[in-house]
């Protein structure tokens, strides 16, 4: 495909290695960060060009991407003066990859839509070392013409990106995927704890079970780590609650019933008391011990 002129805000563990891998693509990149050390870190590490505000980031590029922690974030860098759509222009894509409310994507899809601007959300799984290695999950909501436009530079980052409906239905999608690695965490958390508990090697017992039905990808990742009491790496506990909060609410919109994803989103509350927000989400089982 042809080199596109792009924009980044967002540099978080996500955004940082995303964008890098726009670059490495061949694309020309201009990145805004709200703490501007990581902005000149990334420049120092990939060219491209550091803007002073989302909207000098904006301008001038066929493709704006976003990746910020939660609907207030979005806001802030989408509306507004400096923000995105005050520097973007008829004809532009904007994708957003953070994971928000499918209210907001909505909001910003009907804003973008009077400015003749083409709106995705396009929330992505894989965590920090899928972004890091190129091979992250994207599930996008929007128009299949605007979908086709930006996919083709999506795949610099991603191992599949998949158009699940109109706007709103990637973050959907996200929170279908989050319920998913709850209930699995969780369940491995109770299984390490109880293979410890019963005095069983639980080293031998994960990889006996992890060529049976049990394997997962939480299993092959997680379970061993568990096991060591390391979690100083991967999804903050913060991130998962702000997220299973997103979940929760939207549950309570379309009458879904998620009674252990509403449990296990209360025990990340108990990891955060304890002063564990920066631990990975795998620390469910330091509950048990």
């Amino acid at each position: 495909m042809e080199p596109v002129r792009a924009a980044f805000i967002g540099l978080g563990n996500m955004g940082y290695p995303m964008a890098g891998h726009l670059v490495k693509a061949g694309h020309t990149v201009t990145v805004y960060n709200r703490t501007r050390a990581k902005a000149e870190a990334w420049v120092a590490e990939h060219g491209g060009t550091l803007a002073e505000t989302p909207a000098e980031a904006a301008r001038g590029a066929s493709l704006v991407f976003t990746c910020v922690g939660n609907d207030a974030d979005l806001r802030n860098v989408a509306l507004g003066d400096a923000s995105v759509l005050a520097g973007v222009e008829s004809g532009t894509t904007f994708v957003d990859h953070s994971t928000v409310s499918a209210i907001v994507a909505r909001e910003l899809d009907e804003i973008t839509e009077a400015k003749g601007v083409g709106f995705l959300d396009a929330p992505v799984s894989g965590g920090q070392a899928g972004a890091e290695n190129g091979q992250l999950t994207v599930m996008v909501g929007g128009d299949e013409d605007v979908f086709n436009t930006a996919e083709p530079v999506m795949q610099a980052y991603s191992r599949a990106v998949t158009l699940m409906g109109e706007v709103g239905a990637g973050q959907l999608t996200k929170m279908v995927n989050q319920i998913c690695c709850v209930g699995i965490l969780q369940g491995l958390a109770e299984a390490m704890s109880f293979a410890t508990r019963a005095g069983l090697d639980g080293a031998k017992v994960v990889d006996v079970i992890s060529k049976g039905a049990a394997q997962s990808w939480q299993m092959d990742n997680r379970a061993m780590t568990m096991l060591e009491d390391r979690f100083d790496f991967g999804f903050a506990v913060d991130w998962m609650r702000k997220d299973l909060a997103i979940v929760v609410e939207e549950a309570r919109q379309n009458g879904a019933l998620l009674p252990a994803t509403a449990l296990i989103e209360q025990f990340y509350a108990q990891l955060q008391g304890r002063g564990g927000g920066r631990w990975d989400n795998s620390a469910l089982i330091r509950l048990l011990r």
